[in-house]
């Protein structure tokens, strides 16, 4: 396998995307999550500013696994780290306006804690780490906004702190979206519609993941 990792990549995926005008789908799943629906809906109706702390137990991938070599998969926070930098882009709902980014010194570069500032002031934090227990959750976040707090957890359980009308939303079994994603993307192409995630947002969160990775070099 082989993953985009560079700029020069990006932009010929972009200009082919444009002069087509076909459908350009990343499968940036955990936005069509059910619980993520229903946070991106509870979101909207709190003005001002959000911050985001989401935490990534992704575990250890030996340094000779393809996702490690940079010149094949680009390194894992492109790779992955990626679908969280979407999330709290999705999320925010506006665009990532600036970020730092700083890597634990480690056997394997995957280990690093990525700060977010968002054109509306919003703040986002994710680390994404592989220095943790399989005994605890692989995905968390927590949100901040309005004197309100909501916490995801593992894609099974949603928890609301101070939210009107809202205390929580559990699932049976954990849907990270991937199937409706799949189903939004099958709908646009057979009916023509926009895409399920803009261009603009698509190639914004891949600048970004590329830009935090070669600033980590």
């Amino acid at each position: 396998p082989r993953a985009l990792h560079t700029a020069a990549q990006l932009r010929r995926i972009e200009a082919a995307a444009v002069q087509s005008q076909h459908q350009l789908m990343v499968g940036f799943n955990r936005r069509f999550a059910p619980q993520v629906r229903k946070m991106r809906d509870l979101l909207a109706a709190v003005p001002g500013p959000k911050a985001f702390v989401m935490t990534v137990n992704a575990g250890a991938v030996p340094p000779q696994h393809w996702t490690q070599d940079r010149s094949v998969g680009g390194g894992r926070l492109v790779g992955e780290g990626c679908h969280f930098i979407d999330l709290l882009r999705h999320l925010a709902g506006a665009p990532i306006e600036s970020f730092h980014a700083v890597r634990m010194q480690a056997a394997t570069p995957d280990s690093a804690s990525i700060s977010l500032r968002f054109v509306d002031g919003s703040i986002g934090t994710l680390h994404y780490l592989a220095n943790g227990s399989k005994a605890f959750a692989k995905e968390r976040l927590d949100v901040f906004a309005g004197s309100r707090v909501l916490q995801l957890d593992n894609f099974r359980r949603l928890i609301g702190f101070g939210w009107p009308g809202f205390s929580k939303m559990n699932l049976w079994r954990q849907d990270k979206g991937q199937t409706a994603c799949a189903a939004a993307f099958v709908a646009a192409v057979k009916s023509g519609g926009p895409a399920p995630i803009a261009l603009a947002e698509l190639i914004e969160v891949g600048r970004i993941s590329i830009q935090i990775e070669e600033s980590l070099r």
